[in-house]
């Protein structure tokens, strides 16, 4: 049975009563759907049931049984937040009838930038009424774009929070077609070499060895070079949880065609998804980081995490040249003092540390916070993880090594 079919079905089974709120339900599950939520006909049966059960009573307990339902992943919350608010406003005629006969003047205000799943919302609500649209005939322009910008390089520069459900799914295609870095470390084992560059003792006697020694040809070898594991360690707050989760897939592409990638996710608490991110499909890792995760979009305690992972975790994953990408906002809710003496003892331990934060997307970006102000000295590279194109630079600076042009000590003089 097809999905439409079943949500007639469930649409037939409408409470008693001359209301259509039973089918502004299903609507509104089928736009929530559309904007990336899981939802099928179950949960739509169970709201509508939900609703019956509760009533129609104030405005935060109907938001409170459909979220029960039809929410299932911590950060859907905001995607559903914004579609409730547009889907289930009220519709006040009078006001509005007023508004168009009052003269408006003109709004110079600075335009605010969209919430964090504002645009997917809108899109799912409101892209049905341009396709009913009549299409009009347009005539044929003829534009020179010698300097004009493509469509995809704008959506490289679209901070992750504010694209749709549609760009959201061009970027997860666009990361898995990023060039993997290429860097390597000089480890101080050896491998077999053809060149005559230093004579391996033991590999010429056992050769010699096999002809009774009325043979002897000398073997060679070379220091070993291997990519550096890599370790992630993610925040997963309110704050930076759609950060975190297209940053994921990221990861994801990089555990399947490299080995050594270690992925912790930290809110209150620190929790190990290596595992999890192993598996071929990217969804389904995904799928179980979330349900592995019980904080997320919770919380913060940069400090206590970090402790944990020096203490519990350090010595595992940290050896051979590890790499240390650190993805959170640096926004400690408690003492600095412990977050500094973590951050130290973390830098010393792996051989380069680099801090991505999303906050690095504003160009007035100072360093104020005492938690930014705390992790910054202890640091080798400070960069912004907001859009592709970031995540690209990303690669290239894993391949190529430090860069001064992003060194935290200048933001560290303008405090």
């Amino acid at each position: 049975m097809q999905t439409g079919a079943r949500d007639s079905l469930v649409a037939a089974q409408s409470p008693p009563g001359d209301g259509r709120l039973a089918d502004n339900i299903v609507l509104f599950g089928r736009a929530l759907r559309k904007a990336g939520l899981k939802i099928g006909p179950g949960a739509i049966a169970d709201a509508i049931e939900a609703v019956e059960a509760i009533g129609i009573g104030s405005r935060d307990e109907f938001h409170a049984a459909l979220c029960s339902t039809f929410v299932k992943r911590h950060e859907d919350i905001a995607v559903f937040d914004e579609a409730f608010r547009l889907f289930w406003r009220s519709r006040d005629l009078v006001s509005k009838m007023i508004a168009m006969m009052s003269p408006v003047a003109p709004d110079n205000r600075e335009k605010e930038k969209p919430k964090p799943g504002e645009t997917r919302a809108a899109d799912a609500l409101l892209g049905s009424r341009d396709n009913r649209r009549p299409e009009r005939e347009t005539p044929d322009i003829e534009i020179d774009a010698r300097f004009t910008t493509s469509g995809s390089e704008v959506l490289r520069r679209l901070d992750f929070a504010q694209m749709s459900a549609v760009e959201i799914a061009f970027a997860k295609k666009e990361l898995a077609k990023l060039e993997l870095p290429l860097d390597r470390v000089r480890t101080r084992r050896f491998q077999p070499s053809r060149r005559s560059a230093k004579v391996d003792p033991r590999a010429t006697m056992r050769s010699a060895l096999r002809t009774g020694g009325s043979l002897i040809l000398p073997r060679f070898r070379q220091p070993r070079d291997i990519q550096p594991p890599l370790v992630v360690l993610a925040d997963i707050s309110g704050s930076m949880s759609q950060y975190t989760r297209i940053f994921l897939h990221f990861l994801h592409v990089l555990t399947e065609r490299r080995r050594r990638v270690h992925t912790f996710l930290f809110g209150t608490r620190l929790t190990n998804v290596s595992r999890a991110m192993r598996h071929k499909d990217p969804d389904q890792a995904l799928d179980e980081c979330a349900a592995a995760v019980r904080d997320w979009s919770g919380g913060t305690r940069i400090g206590e995490t970090l402790k944990e992972f020096n203490r519990l975790w350090g010595r595992r994953v940290l050896g051979q040249g590890a790499i240390v990408l650190l993805i959170t906002d640096g926004l400690e809710r408690e003492g600095v003092e412990l977050l500094a003496q973590e951050m130290d003892r973390l830098h010393r331990s792996c051989r380069r540390l680099i801090w991505l934060n999303p906050l690095l997307r504003f160009d007035g970006f100072e360093a104020r916070a005492r938690g930014v102000k705390a992790m910054l000295p202890h640091v080798d590279e400070f960069r912004p993880v907001h859009n592709l194109l970031s995540l690209a630079d990303l690669v290239s600076a894993l391949t190529a090594g430090r860069a001064g042009a992003y060194d935290p000590k200048r933001f560290l003089g303008k405090q």
